[in-house]
């Protein structure tokens, strides 16, 4: 008997111990206010940018400037009229020529020293700005866009010739579309 009072005792204090985990409290709390100030700062500048872009627009009314719809401007310099030509698809190889300039129009990268690109449609990695211009372009169109810093090389630049944030002006050259 005594030892039947013993083993309940050690039982029912190994039972009541036995208790699930609670999970820890944080020691700091994240607000997401270092996030909600970059964004305001991005707007600010993007805007900025776009202000820039507009002056240079309006001073060139000689030049049919067109708004992509994704965050740049272009005009054709050479635009071709034949409907037989398609813009490139997915996998295509565009075979192009392209400077950057800055926008007061000093050159960054010359056509001669970029050279010629090759460039497998959305399957390597270019600048998001030119990605989606050579989609509004066919073979042998040239035309100059406009882009906003988040459209070119964006925050860090090109960690060469590009510095942050930087607006730029490419022209754009098709020479050959291989279709896929």
């Amino acid at each position: 008997m005594k030892y039947n009072h013993i083993f309940y005792i050690i039982f029912t204090i190994a039972f009541a111990s036995c208790k699930s985990p609670e999970a820890r409290k944080p020691i700091t709390v994240s607000t997401g206010s270092f996030i909600d100030e970059s964004v305001a700062r991005n707007k600010v500048l993007n805007q900025e940018q776009i202000k820039k872009i507009e002056n240079i627009i309006a001073k060139n009314p000689d030049k049919e400037y067109i708004n992509s719809g994704n965050g740049f401007w272009y005009y054709y310099n050479k635009k071709i009229e034949n409907d037989s030509l398609t813009t490139p698809n997915f996998g295509d190889i565009v075979n192009f020529n392209y400077d950057v300039r800055h926008l007061n129009n000093d050159t960054i990268y010359s056509k001669k020293e970029i050279k010629t690109q090759n460039y497998a449609m959305d399957q390597e990695e270019i600048f998001t700005g030119l990605r989606e211009g050579l989609k509004l372009l066919k073979e042998g169109e040239t035309a100059t866009f406009l882009f906003p810093s988040q459209k070119g090389y964006g925050y860090y630049g090109d960690e060469h010739k590009i510095g942050i944030n930087t607006p730029i002006i490419c022209e754009v050259t098709i020479n050959k579309i291989t279709q896929n």
